[in-house]
């Protein structure tokens, strides 16, 4: 009864009061953004006056088969999973079933962390303020090493979040999806979200999509992962922002303890109680982002809840317009954007880039090398520092076209021949495509350059030793 009752109140929102779009002229210059940055598709829902204000939506669900974004369209979340769990967390706090600063392994033990005993001292606080020292992921360890003392830096971690799932559901008896059933979709009418997949999804879910618009296989979660499982509309996510900013179902001393700062992230960026928190004169606006395989977002609320955002992509691009929406919606500093340190479309370096991805693909290096000195005409002298060929070479690498990235490292160093980090690049690329006398060459070339370049020296030593084993020098 309570799903038909969410499906209802969903038709009614999509089909009989849709939200506003932003205006043509914006709609205009969005479209160019999504073209420029090479975005599968982008939805932007825009906070004005302290509710939610115009929208846009562009671009497509999936290349492969062209449906369009719209106010419907269900992306991944990512990591604007976390917040909603902080919200969650707060409420049991208020029902008194969770306290902020106990050990939640007072609540119930965790074996994954067992072999350090430092994990006993990780309070929910430490959880979301990102400071249980454990890292953001294990990366396939049995054992959840612990990095540091808790409670004494900064340090994002995900399996923080995830320490703290295990405790909510134990000490409520219900899952994540359950408890935010409860707190969340259903009080605020965030009618197409949950921390698992639906089968109601399928017909508006956005695909991932590669830097290069390739549409990717679809994570569908089974369970709930209180890290980055959360699927989600723009407008959904709005209302939830919205909501927990004017304090719903909080405590007074629990809204400014949110917004509050509790631990600095360095560069200007604090964090509360799961948000990121960028100092303003009026006081600290709260955002985060998320970063998922093909899959970006970003979410922002001025400190007075006046002005904010929500940015959702189906695109391992998505975070190139981040700048300039921010700009375009915000204004003013942009501390967390900086903090982040994404590129963006419009970042003489990624146009150069772009321009010569698109000229390999079509006439190989050749073409390349042309299209680079042509760009000069046009482009600024800082398109053309090393960087610009390393990330593209590296992003050739991720893509799995080897030899093309091998090329464009070799061209690098052709350019930076006294550049420590270019022969080590070029070392790396030569590596991974087997060439393993190469390589060396070039990690040698660096080492020289750069003695003290740790992890050039530890390939050298690798290297030697694979060709040790097979009687090569």
């Amino acid at each position: 009864m309570i799903r038909i009752c969410r499906l209802i109140f969903f038709f009614l929102v999509a089909y009989v009061l849709p939200f506003p779009t932003i205006s043509v002229g914006q709609t205009s210059d969005f479209d160019r953004v999504i073209r420029e940055a090479e975005i599968a598709g982008l939805a932007v829902v825009s906070i004005q006056k302290g509710a939610i204000g115009e929208s846009f939506y562009g671009g497509v669900r999936s290349t492969a088969t062209n449906p369009p974004v719209t106010a419907n369209t269900v992306f991944e979340a990512e990591s604007l999973s976390k917040p909603i769990v902080a919200y969650i967390a707060l409420r049991l706090v208020e029902q008194k079933l969770l306290d902020l600063d106990k050990p939640l392994a007072e609540y119930a033990t965790y074996p994954d962390a067992s072999a350090d005993p430092r994990y006993l001292k990780i309070t929910a606080r430490m959880v979301l303020t990102h400071t249980s020292g454990f890292p953001n992921w294990r990366n396939n360890r049995p054992d959840l090493p612990v990095l540091f003392d808790p409670g004494i830096m900064f340090s994002y971690s995900g399996e923080g979040y995830v320490f703290l799932q295990r405790i909510m559901e134990h000490i409520t008896f219900k899952s994540l999806e359950d408890l935010a059933i409860s707190y969340v979709f259903e009080p605020l009418k965030m009618t197409s979200s949950s921390f698992i997949w639906q089968s109601t999804f399928a017909s508006n879910v956005a695909v991932g999509h590669s830097d290069m618009s390739a549409a990717l296989d679809k994570f569908t979660p089974q369970t709930p992962n209180a890290a980055f499982s959360l699927h989600t509309t723009a407008a959904d996510y709005a209302r939830f922002m919205l909501a927990m900013y004017n304090g719903e179902g909080l405590t007074r001393s629990q809204k400014k303890d949110f917004t509050s700062v509790q631990v600095s992230a360095g560069d200007g960026i604090f964090w509360g109680l799961g948000w990121g928190l960028q100092p303003s004169l009026s006081g600290a606006s709260m955002w985060h982002w998320g970063d998922n395989p093909g899959y970006k977002s970003f979410a922002f609320l001025s400190a007075d809840g006046q002005k904010g955002f929500v940015m959702m992509s189906n695109s391992a691009n998505g975070m190139l317009a981040l700048s300039y929406i921010y700009e375009k919606l915000i204004g003013g500093p942009q501390a967390a954007v900086k903090w982040l340190n994404y590129e963006s479309f419009d970042d003489p370096q990624f146009q150069l880039g772009r321009r010569l991805h698109h000229a390999l693909l079509a006439g190989g290096m050749e073409e390349a090398k042309v299209v680079y000195q042509s760009s000069k005409a046009d482009l600024p002298a800082e398109a053309f520092d090393e960087g610009s060929l390393n990330s593209l070479g590296y992003r050739l690498l991720r893509q799995g076209l080897t030899d093309l990235a091998v090329s464009v490292l070799e061209f690098n160093a052709e350019l930076f021949p006294a550049s420590a980090n270019v022969h080590d690049s070029l070392g790396e690329g030569l590596y991974v495509a087997g060439k393993l006398k190469e390589a060396l060459v070039h990690y040698r070339s660096s080492l020289r350059i750069d003695p003290t370049n740790a992890s050039g020296s530890a390939m050298v030593k690798t290297i030697e030793a694979a060709l040790a084993a097979k009687g090569e020098k």
